[in-house]
């Protein structure tokens, strides 16, 4: 397993971006999956992208078309790219990768 920390969250208006981070203690190259879930005041927690260690990606329908996520395995980080930000995408994001995940998050607000 490794320890996971996440960062870049913040506040932004609708349409603006951001990219968030996520640095892991260890290698995550050997690790089949990694990637991003949210949780949402008073909703389920939810998987919003993935990636393999082969470098397939999926991403929820919602946000298609405005989120990437990539890896780094050099530098042991994980990134969620994100453009063209709705209201809706307000949440703490926390990273993952295999059995490991991020214990604090990072909050993203989308307010005008």
């Amino acid at each position: 397993q490794v320890q996971l920390v996440e960062s870049g969250g913040g506040l932004v208006q609708p349409g603006g971006s951001l990219t968030l981070s996520c640095a892991a203690s260890g290698s995550i190259e050997g690790i089949p999956a990694s990637g991003w879930y949210r949780q949402a005041a008073e909703k389920q927690r939810e998987l919003v992208a993935t990636i393999t260690n082969r470098g397939m990606t999926h991403l929820i329908e919602s946000v298609k078309g405005r989120f990437t996520i990539s890896r780094d395995v050099t530098k042991n980080m994980i990134y969620l790219q994100m453009n063209d930000l709705k209201p809706e995408d307000t949440a703490i994001y926390y990273c993952y990768a295999g059995s490991s995940s991020g214990a604090q998050g990072t909050q993203v607000t989308v307010s005008s």
